[in-house]
């Protein structure tokens, strides 16, 4: 078997095979951010197009994340009913067709009925991919393995702004035409289907959750695939694994919502955390920077070309930093790095707080004066490295580890749904906060990564380095 040396501190050996799986499960991700944030450069052309106020651009921007959140509540019934690679092909069909219906509407509403055909398979990819990466990887390295998916995530953020700022530059603008007598904005969406139709192919050669095999009494296929990717080839070492998977599973039912229940608040603490990690890493304000950061830099006296560029150059951060997080997940622990972005992003927004309270003008005349535009980009950009080196890959990390095997794939579709509805809140609500005042929105922002410190100060606890079947509810 070959091996590739990503390795623990004790010189433990991944082997090739589960790493190359992980990353093929991972392209989930790259689709999930690929396809809300494409939406960044058609913004101001969709809303000038369709004629649409701030409440409509809002809902036409956040209607996805709806359909995100469906995906996700039924992505785990699925998973627990076809496999977790059935799930994946699935996501991936519905993504072709949101890609291609969204870039060839005739008016708003049908954009937003293939926004949610897109939402949905997004949902559902987000669900799957930690789920899948956390049944097949090895606890010493799973961290790593589990922070693919947030390296997807920004990956696809970042390819989608690129090609938002190609496509803009090639036509003059992101309302001007392009090809084929199409505009450059409904080009963004068309070639969304592209990295939709890999990722269907590339997840037809993964194997299926040997944890989702021996739930289906398929022991034997279980067993192939634990010595792939666990590289084991001793029969008792192998047998003792099972046995204890087996354990972890045993109910004398099938995982429903019921299994979930439990406790003075309805549901078992666990999943509370779950879901309360979903929504701090929504309510701290991070897809504002991702779906309006072009608008938003172009409202305070960027041009629409330097507004792309320094979304591009935010998102390009935005990879880096995730690559530090997979380098420290593993070592520093899931709970310190959480602590430190929480900390830092309640500095950084406050900053950009008080930035935007020196703006001078309105409407489309509002600027920064000064050196105080300079602050803004600088802080913004620095909580961005502060999210994406803890709650970016951490709480997808965290999500697929943190739940006994008998309820993660439900509990982590109750979580993703919930992690779905808080970023529609957020993304819905901000056109009409920007209205009150970016001071307001930024402050408020502020406000909730101030909570997440105090919440996983008193509430996370640390998995590192725990097996699967040792998690408690």
């Amino acid at each position: 078997m070959s091996r590739v040396d990503v390795t623990d501190g004790l010189g433990q050996h991944a082997t090739m095979r589960v790493v190359l799986i992980s990353a093929a499960a991972a392209l989930g991700g790259f689709l999930f951010g690929f396809d809300t944030a494409v939406i960044n450069g058609a913004v101001d052309a969709i809303r000038g197009g369709f004629t649409l106020d701030a409440a409509q651009t809002g809902f036409a921007v956040s209607c996805a994340l709806l359909g995100s959140a469906l995906g996700a509540w039924y992505a785990g019934m699925l998973a627990n009913r076809f496999g977790r690679v059935r799930t994946m092909q699935v996501a991936a069909v519905l993504l072709v067709a949101s890609a291609l219906g969204s870039g060839l509407v005739t008016g708003v509403w049908d954009l937003i009925l293939w926004r949610l055909v897109g939402g949905i398979g997004v949902g559902v990819a987000s669900v799957i991919a930690p789920t899948y990466i956390a049944e097949v990887a090895p606890a010493r390295i799973r961290g790593r393995l589990g922070s693919m998916q947030q390296l997807a995530i920004v990956l696809g953020i970042f390819t989608a702004l690129l090609s938002d700022f190609w496509l803009a530059g090639t036509a003059g603008g992101a309302a001007h035409t392009l090809w084929l007598g199409l505009a450059a904005w409904r080009w963004m969406f068309l070639v969304a289907s592209l990295p939709a139709l890999i990722y269907g192919c590339v997840v037809l050669a993964v194997p299926e959750s040997p944890r989702h095999l021996v739930a289906k009494g398929r022991l034997a296929e279980a067993r192939v695939v634990l010595q792939q990717v666990l590289n084991m080839h001793n029969d008792s070492a192998l047998d003792k694994k099972l046995q204890d998977i087996e354990d972890s599973l045993r109910s004398e039912h099938r995982p429903r919502l019921s299994d979930l229940r439990g406790g003075a608040a309805g549901l078992l603490p666990v999943v509370w955390i779950g879901i309360l990690l979903s929504v701090f890493q929504q309510f701290v304000g991070i897809n504002v920077i991702f779906y309006y950061s072009s608008t938003l830099w172009h409202s305070v006296g960027f041009s629409e070309a330097d507004s792309f560029k320094i979304t591009v150059l935010t998102s390009i951060v935005n990879v880096l930093v995730t690559l530090v997080a997979i380098s420290l997940v593993d070592k520093l622990g899931r709970k310190p790095l959480l602590a430190i972005g929480s900390a830092g992003m309640a500095l950084t927004l406050a900053t950009m707080a008080w930035c935007f309270s020196q703006a001078t003008g309105s409407g489309a005349a509002l600027s920064l004066p000064g050196a105080v535009g300079i602050v803004a980009l600088v802080a913004a950009n620095a909580y961005v490295v502060f999210f994406g080196v803890s709650w970016g890959p951490v709480v997808w990390v965290l999500l697929g580890e943190m739940f006994p095997n008998r309820i993660r794939a439900t509990a982590l579709a109750v979580a993703a749904a919930a992690q779905w509805l808080a970023n529609f809140a957020i993304t819905v609500s901000f056109p009409s906060l920007a209205q009150v005042g970016l001071t307001f929105a930024y402050g408020l922002y502020a406000s909730f990564a101030l909570l997440s410190l105090l919440f996983v100060l008193y509430a996370v606890r640390e998995t590192k380095g725990v097996e699967l079947e040792d998690m408690q509810a």
